[in-house]
């Protein structure tokens, strides 16, 4: 979130960081959003009855924001069918491997283990499925001899900050979008 927010200051950037919502109230993303004068909302899960009344609050002050995009940046929770589609085409993902390798959680343990030589970053649509939208960027990152979860990560993360900007760039320029089979469509 934070790279996307300093993205966003470039002059020749073509979004504008309009919200930050979280459902932790002491995410730090909150903060850093406040410091640059970024709407920033917590809407707690506990405080809701079920997942539907807490999507719906999240619905709401998504729509009322103006966001045209939206870019989930460290929300570790399964959205529903009916939020999904809501935001169809507009909602993207950072996901820390190669997908369709590796969906889910643990990625860089689960790359070690398979004996991998490559791990990576993607960004993708938000489908229904878990990592499973239509790919719009990756980057590929060499595992190293020793590399242990936490080496790798520093490593796809400094790949992530590369990939998630010009990702969302490129959606908010049309260069990119998802068609309505489902894959993602590039302009020429």
């Amino acid at each position: 979130m934070g790279a996307l927010i300093a993205a966003s200051l470039h002059g020749d950037f073509p979004a504008k960081i309009v919200s930050v919502i979280s459902d932790k109230p002491d995410a730090k993303g909150l903060e850093h959003a406040r410091e640059f004068g970024i709407e920033a909302l917590a809407i707690p899960r506990a405080d809701y009855a079920n997942k539907a009344d807490h999507e719906a609050a999240v619905m709401t002050a998504l729509d009322a924001s103006g966001a045209k995009i939206i870019a989930l940046a460290g929300y570790m929770r399964l959205l529903s069918g009916e939020f999904v589609r809501h935001y169809a085409g507009r909602m993207i993902n950072i996901h820390p491997s190669l997908l369709p390798a590796f969906p889910g959680l643990a990625t860089h343990e689960r790359a070690l283990a398979a004996g991998c030589r490559v791990h990576g970053c993607t960004v993708h649509f938000v489908t229904e499925g878990m990592d499973e939208g239509p790919i719009i960027e990756q980057e590929a990152v060499r595992i190293e001899r020793g590399d242990t979860p936490d080496a790798l990560a520093a490593r796809v993360l400094e790949a992530e900050h590369r990939i998630y900007p010009a990702a969302l760039a490129m959606l908010a320029r049309g260069e990119v979008r998802m068609s309505g089979d489902g894959r993602t469509q590039f302009s020429s």
